[in-house]
């Protein structure tokens, strides 16, 4: 189990070490810091290590792909939410992947439930979510609505959104690690 946890860790903070500080979206905050903020969101809503660990890595598809951010400029998804639950699945369960995987199709629920989430949307994700499909129809929010985790892909969603500010403090990377652990599938 620790040479697990550690392998898993590891690469986690090689992968934020060596890319997160490229910039996310509208080029206004890093990689990192979108993490840490969507993570911080988390925890201050006393969510469940699980939780709070999917909301940090949730992007981290963006940092082993190199060509995630011109995809969606070319009008090509690049299923950052797949490369990223491929990576983390030798270490996580459910609770942390499911999230994370569907994350995206969150952003189409929304969008297809929420009259005012389209408003909240940056100008990278109005962007993406057209190269993604755009708002679920009723039978694909209907679903959506079955799959597990479903709630908490949701929450991710709307944390992610918030997670954008060039000013938002929060801890570091470290404080977080014990959340990485307890998540860790025994």
């Amino acid at each position: 189990m620790e040479e697990l946890e550690t392998e898993c860790i590891t690469s986690i903070k090689e992968i934020f070490f060596n890319f997160g500080e490229n910039y996310f979206d509208e080029k206004n905050v890093t990689q990192l810091r979108h993490a840490l903020q969507c993570a911080y969101l988390a925890e201050e809503e006393n969510s469940t290590p699980a939780l709070i660990t999917a909301c940090l890595l949730h992007d981290i598809g963006h940092l082993i792909n190199k060509n995630a951010c011109s995809s969606i400029e070319l009008g090509i998804d690049a299923e950052h939410e797949e490369k990223a639950v491929e990576f983390l699945a030798p270490w996580f369960g459910d609770d942390v992947l499911f999230p994370i995987r569907w994350h995206v199709p969150a952003k189409r629920y929304l969008t297809g439930t929420d009259v005012g989430y389209f408003s909240l949307l940056s100008t990278g994700s109005i962007r993406s979510l057209e190269v993604q499909g755009g708002p679920f129809s009723r039978q694909e929010i209907i679903e959506f609505e079955q799959i597990p985790y479903f709630a908490n892909a949701v929450k991710l969603r709307r944390w992610d959104e918030q997670a954008k500010s060039p000013s938002k403090t929060t801890p570091p990377l470290e404080h977080f690690i014990p959340y990485i652990k307890q998540s860790i599938r025994k």
